[in-house]
């Protein structure tokens, strides 16, 4: 590479950032512009990438946190549908949202919407794709989540509730019942679905993410809710298409939605 044309470059980069040092173009009037697009650019980026939080803070709000959340973390890269991964953990921090508890865990779940959405395809394991197993053979099986499945258990607050009304948007039901909720993302011929899960559901799938078989997985999933009927988590989890097809098995159909 040019290394003069690197320089000028990083140069230039700095300069937008607001480090300008000794680069000369920063002094003209018209340089202005290019700042501000460049701002814009990533504070719209962010309310694509992170919808439900602006919904529920309001433009205003939401804009002025990423502007400087902006200052303090510029892009990286030229896609700007990646940008934004630590923005969770930076509105954790804001003094701001202090009396907003559920407001890092929403972004959170906007974030795992975008990974699910850009996540690699592959067949999905269907439930007769296991129905010839034998028990001890279905119990030694290790079920990878497929790469589209996200899920999150909220132990304390609704945030399912409250990142799903407002994605829609629309009104949570009244009055809102504070209690610990789970959620399980996931995309089906191109779009991305969102279900409630239980407590035990997303202990089970937690087994699985660590590669443990699936009676290890039950018993974890066991332990988080003894009363939890593995059966039927198993069979709703097949047919939403949350793991990935298994080598060893016969080639799955082509993946449905039911």
């Amino acid at each position: 590479m040019n290394t003069s044309l690197f320089a000028f470059q990083e140069a230039f980069a700095a300069a937008l950032r607001g480090e300008a040092g000794d680069f000369a173009p920063a002094a003209q009037p018209g340089f202005a512009i290019h700042r501000n697009t460049t701002a814009k650019a990533g504070i719209d980026a962010l309310a694509a990438n992170f919808p439900a939080v602006e919904q529920l803070t309001g433009r205003d709000w939401f804009r002025a946190a990423a502007a400087r959340y902006m200052q303090l973390h510029p892009p990286a890269d030229p896609r700007l549908w990646t940008y934004g991964d630590t923005f969770p953990d930076f509105l954790a921090r804001l003094p701001a949202t202090r009396e907003l508890p559920y407001l890092a865990e929403v972004a959170r779940l906007d974030r795992d919407w975008l990974d699910a959405h850009t996540a690699a395809d592959a067949h999905a394991l269907s439930a007769a794709a296991l129905a010839g197993l034998s028990p001890q053979a279905l119990g030694e099986c290790v079920l990878p989540p497929h790469p589209a499945t996200r899920w999150r258990w909220h132990a304390a607050l609704p945030i399912f509730t409250l990142w799903s009304s407002a994605r829609a948007p629309r009104l949570p039901a009244e009055p809102l019942s504070w209690h610990g909720e789970g959620v399980l993302l996931l995309r089906c011929d191109g779009q991305v679905q969102w279900h409630p899960l239980g407590h035990g559901d997303c202990a089970f799938l937690d087994g699985c993410a660590q590669r443990q078989t699936l009676a290890a997985a039950a018993a974890h999933a066991l332990a988080a809710d003894p009363a939890l009927d593995l059966a039927d988590t198993l069979a709703r989890l097949l047919a939403l298409g949350a793991f990935a097809d298994l080598p060893f098995l016969p080639e799955p159909e082509p993946r449905s939605c039911t």
